[in-house]
């Protein structure tokens, strides 16, 4: 079977905070892969007051031009930066673009509208948050790309990734299911161990536990018929990796005994595994959470130092 080309849309920002993405293609694809990147740069912009040129001097003009040509000299060194570094990794030329444009929108309006409109399979963005979500460039880039990306799935590496194994956490949702498809594509002909993993909600999370204690015996039924609800949604998640490219030996499923909390079930189990990715969709079985209303997915996004996180709506 032919691998489909994959494409990845990476922002840059001449950061060595931003520089940790591309480590991390290098981690996941390796050298050789069937990959390709684009660089982007958004360029800064003055405000509007100053760049309306119809009440302007010709020695402001040309000041102002200056600054311009200087912004794109300093954009076409951080992406000829971003080039070599993963030219060095062993990326070849011909396969990583590079391109700036002026801010128009916003910077991460900006991204997604360029993003969907080149058909990006991901964009990946570095992000220094420990405890939260923080400023990629000037403002919470990384954040607010979650919020505007409607179609194009969003990778984010918080800190330095060491593991190739990736985290799958599904539910019964349609969601889940996209985001098995996108890891399937984009993990097809890598080496990455695959981990298809369903934490069983507690009973706690939908009753009082006043009311389970006149009945323990229902939290034992509803893990039985838990684990039997979603077995066909494991099962269904493997077939489509296997049928993406992702080998047999890769795949292992995993179904545990929740907490009341599904966002730390996934985070322990990730940090007590050794993870360095984790894939979810962005809505729930609820499908009502949306991504910054307290989702399973924004608690892990603020918790995951020294992972990558993939968003897939």
């Amino acid at each position: 079977m032919t691998e489909l080309t994959k494409m990845l849309a990476i922002p840059v920002d001449g950061s060595d905070n931003s520089l940790r993405s591309l480590d991390y293609l290098h981690l996941i694809y390796g050298k050789d892969h069937n990959l390709e990147v684009t660089l982007k740069y958004v360029l800064p912009s003055l405000p509007p007051v100053l760049a309306d040129n119809r009440f302007m001097d010709r020695d402001t003009a040309t000041k102002l031009k200056i600054i311009e040509n200087k912004s794109i000299r300093m954009a076409e060194k951080i992406l000829t930066q971003a080039k070599n570094f993963l030219i060095a990794k062993g990326f070849e030329s011909e396969r990583v673009q590079t391109v700036y444009k002026k801010k128009e929108s916003g910077i991460a309006q900006d991204i997604c509208q360029w993003v969907e409109s080149k058909r990006a399979d991901a964009v990946l963005i570095s992000s220094r948050g420990r405890s939260r979500l923080e400023a990629f460039f000037m403002g919470e880039i990384s954040s607010k790309l979650l919020e505007y990306c409607r179609v194009c799935p969003v990778w984010i590496v918080q800190g330095q990734v060491k593991s190739k194994r990736v985290l799958i956490a599904v539910d019964s949702s349609e969601n889940a299911l996209r985001a098995v498809d996108h890891a399937g594509f984009m993990l097809s002909g890598t080496d990455c161990p695959v981990t298809i993993f369903h934490s069983v909600r507690h009973l706690r999370r939908f009753v009082p536990p006043e009311v389970l204690d006149e009945a323990p015996e229902l939290e034992e039924l509803w893990k039985t018929k838990a684990g039997q609800e979603i077995e066909p949604f494991m099962k269904k998640a493997k077939e489509v990796l296997l049928k993406a490219g992702v080998s047999e030996s890769q795949i292992s499923k995993k179904i545990v005994d929740g907490s009341r909390s599904a966002a730390s079930d996934i985070l322990e189990e990730a940090r007590t595994n050794e993870y360095g990715t984790i894939v979810m969709g962005r809505r729930g079985i609820s499908g009502v959470q949306e991504f910054f209303m307290g989702s399973v997915s924004s608690k892990v996004l603020q918790d995951s130092t020294g992972m990558a996180v993939w968003i897939v709506l």
